[in-house]
């Protein structure tokens, strides 16, 4: 009898095959829901409403650390991106360089979204700007009122601040009350072209490249999680879900590289993909722990260093030990 499980997962060409049916995990009867990750995150960590979800790698470890997630991860990353692009700034407040930070108000959604994590290991490894050097206030991007999804306590030194009843990071940025927004979403008064808001690097593509060239690591977002009680009463459940997740990967490969008929709607997808194996290699958005190793221990060090986590885990410990190493013929 298949086993009947709930998976909550945000729409991406990764994950499309799930949803539509073509990549099924073995042994079960899934109900897919696709949702946006604030939402998603919110209800996995909250209230445990999903079997196998996808989790935010910041408030997981967080979780993880001090004992208390009822989510174990696999080696599955669905959702990535370079941060270099995410940091916004208002002109009139002086910076022009990522040491200008320094003394500023920044806005985050909140002290612990993982997106922030890594621009603030960023920060300090390539330019100096610790975290203790930042005045930080965070809230909500779009919408007023948007709360903690963690506890945290901030570490002696550091000035953390919620920002004002009411009030949104977007448009205190637009008004100059706080000097730059970082966040995983763009603010609407970026969108908008205000004439006073641009990114702290225009040229994002370029650094985010250099920094992969420098690093090798393409940073890591999310995460897959199977609740804990689902793994220790079908142990063979988490190997079932990371077939599927790789196997809707290698589906959504396929249809990025096509080069007749365009499956991306990018007229120059062919080139642009041919730039990232160019760059990353074949495998440029890699599952599985090994190849993933040097990102994952990077977050880790990062996320222990600004507080996050009560102690430094290793990158085994976030993981179930089956999913460790994959079978190969």
């Amino acid at each position: 009898m298949a086993l009947n499980i709930t998976v909550a997962v945000s729409y991406s060409d990764r994950t499309r095959a799930l949803l539509d049916g073509r990549a099924a995990i073995e042994g079960c009867r899934a109900t897919m829901l696709e949702l946006e990750p604030e939402e998603m995150f919110h209800r996995a960590l909250h209230d445990q409403e999903f079997d196998v979800t996808e989790l935010s790698f910041s408030n997981f470890v967080s979780l993880t650390a001090e004992g208390s997630s009822r989510y174990l991860g696999i080696p599955v990353f669905p959702g990535r991106k370079f941060r270099h692009s995410g940091i916004f700034i208002n002109t009139r407040s002086g910076i022009e360089k990522p040491q200008d930070l320094k003394g500023k108000i920044v806005g985050a959604p909140e002290y612990q979204v993982t997106a922030v994590t890594w621009v603030r290991g960023i920060l300090e490894d390539d330019y100096g700007v610790k975290p203790t050097d930042i005045r930080w206030r965070w809230g909500g991007l779009r919408q007023a009122g948007r709360g903690q999804r963690t506890e945290f306590v901030p570490p002696e030194g550091l000035e953390l601040e919620p920002i004002p009843e009411g009030a949104t990071l977007q448009d205190m940025l637009a008004a100059g009350e706080i000097d730059a927004v970082i966040a995983p979403r763009t603010p609407a008064c970026f969108d908008q072209g205000h004439p006073d808001i641009r990114r702290l690097f225009p040229d994002y593509v370029e650094q985010e490249k250099a920094y992969f060239k420098r690093t090798g690591i393409f940073p890591i977002m999310h995460l897959v999680g199977i609740r804990k009680a689902m793994v220790e009463a079908n142990p063979w459940l988490p190997d079932s879900v990371v077939k599927a997740f790789e196997e809707a990967k290698a589906l959504a490969m396929i249809e990025v590289a096509e080069n007749n008929i365009p499956r991306v709607t990018n007229p120059w997808m062919e080139a642009h993909d041919a730039d990232a194996r160019a760059l990353m290699g074949d495998e440029f958005w890699p599952y599985g722990f090994e190849a993933n190793r040097v990102g994952i221990e990077a977050f880790l060090r990062y996320h222990y260093r600004q507080g996050l986590a009560v102690r430094e885990l290793r990158p085994e410990e976030l993981f179930v030990p089956s999913t460790l190493e994959r079978s190969k013929i």
